[in-house]
């Protein structure tokens, strides 16, 4: 059964140029559509978050914090518990970052100052001193690269039905020629409409499905072997050398922060 949430909007949220607010949902919980006067920017801790921005797909795993410009419509959906962190900033300090919803490489200045905003639980930054560290992550995220989507989709005659099989089974180990051949064009056509297309070379974006896929698994308790076959690696450690990539700790540390519900 999902559970479907109305966002509750802060009493204080036109009342100051930054305020942060801590969630924890369960499982199968919606957060059903709704849109706000400030720019959001939300972290995960834990899963992936799965959002609709303006009818536009966005996953997302903890790496790649989220960007809502003011008053675009978005829903949340999230298949397993989640926590999330939001950084919230008043609609006149936004007009240097990014018009539409896309995923933002934070750097190591603003992931350490919100890890201190979230021991501290602060949700009202009012010190002078408070108020000083959100001005840097504003100028950080100003700066910061952005991404349209960390999975990106497309409706391309050749490319949409290879995507489509990947995702059902990201265990399929077909190489781009391959692929090629089974919808009838050539592997440079098909490579080049990866790049154009998806912002990315085919391998590096079944390397991020299977990278999503790995995080479910690992959350569903399986052992990183197992994850490995199904994911179509030939061992352990060729899976380990992928999630480091991706998420910049291995499987089994990264288990060890989010354990199986």
């Amino acid at each position: 059964m999902v559970v479907q949430l109305a966002y509750q909007e802060p009493v204080h949220a036109s009342d100051f140029r930054f305020f942060l607010r801590y969630e924890e949902t369960n499982a199968r919980t919606e957060y059903l559509p709704h849109r706000h006067r400030w720019g959001q920017l939300i972290f995960v801790e834990g899963n992936v978050l799965q959002m609709e921005v303006e009818g536009k797909r966005l996953l997302t795993p903890a790496a790649f914090p989220v960007w809502i410009p003011p008053e675009h419509q978005h829903a949340s959906y999230n298949h397993k518990h989640i926590r999330l962190l939001t950084f919230n900033v008043a609609a006149e300090y936004c007009s240097g970052m990014p018009q539409h919803a896309c995923l933002i490489q934070a750097g190591p200045i603003v992931k350490a100052i919100m890890a201190d905003f979230a021991v501290r639980q602060l949700y009202l930054p009012q010190t002078e001193a408070d108020l000083r560290l959100c001005e840097a992550v504003l100028d950080q995220l100003l700066i910061a690269p952005f991404q349209e989507s960390y999975l990106p989709r497309s409706d391309d005659k050749y490319l949409a039905p290879v995507l489509q099989a990947l995702e059902s089974n990201p265990g399929d180990n077909r190489t781009v020629a391959q692929w090629a051949q089974q919808v009838y064009t050539t592997e440079r056509t098909l490579a080049r409409r990866c790049q154009a297309e998806l912002g990315m070379s085919f391998s590096e974006w079944r390397q991020r499905l299977r990278f999503l896929h790995a995080i479910s698994l690992l959350e569903q308790g399986k052992s990183v072997q197992d994850i490995a076959l199904e994911l179509g690696y030939s061992s352990a450690s060729a899976l380990i050398v992928m999630f480091q990539q991706q998420a910049g700790t291995t499987p089994e540390r990264y288990r060890a922060r989010h354990p199986p519900a």
